[in-house]
């Protein structure tokens, strides 16, 4: 099964997209059962980390060349993501403080599974176009029931803004650092 995936791509891609769907609208209904909701999120991320395993980290990214340059961009990344939030008329949400854990695992784990591994499979598969719009769909097709569905427009954007990053600059460390800033600040 194994040498498979590895062989095939369509295949690869295949069970990453179930696995990733099914974990994402997994966390997103078990997060609503009463005292779950921590959990589940943690649960979720953990899960969505272990597409990346098989993965090398240059294939997935994450290697550490130029990490401060990286790192710079991911908070170019998070003022982006965010200022669609900030020109809201309000106040911002503020996450409460026991979230703040479970938002950094949940955004590693999506980064992981969607820029990451999943980005990768599409790539082998039909080049970076089949990626950045492939891991984009998926990405907002997993968000589907846990965000309302005026608010996709959003996921999707981000998304693309995301993949789009991951291809141009081969790096997944951006993404991660603008995802996660963003979870933690909204």
């Amino acid at each position: 099964m194994i040498a498979a995936l590895a062989t095939r791509p369509l295949v690869r891609v295949a069970v990453l997209a179930t696995y990733i769907l099914l974990v994402s609208w997994t966390r997103a209904l078990a997060s609503n059962v009463p005292n779950a909701y921590t959990a589940a999120i943690v649960i979720g991320g953990l899960a969505l980390v272990l597409t990346g395993v098989a993965v090398p980290f240059d294939r997935l990214g994450l290697g550490r060349s130029r990490l401060g340059l990286r790192i710079l961009g991911g908070l170019a990344l998070a003022v982006v993501l965010l200022v669609p939030a900030a020109a809201r008329a309000g106040a911002a949400p503020v996450l409460p403080a026991f979230l703040a854990v479970p938002a950094i695992v949940v955004s590693i784990g999506e980064e992981i599974a969607f820029r990451g591994a999943l980005y990768v499979a599409l790539e082998d598969l039909g080049g970076a176009p089949t990626a950045i719009i492939g891991s984009t769909a998926l990405w907002t097709a997993a968000h589907a029931l846990s965000h309302p569905p005026e608010f996709l427009f959003a996921v999707a954007a981000a998304g693309l803004l995301l993949g789009l990053w991951r291809w141009a600059c081969k790096d997944l460390v951006g993404p991660i650092v603008g995802h996660l800033i963003a979870d933690l600040a909204l």
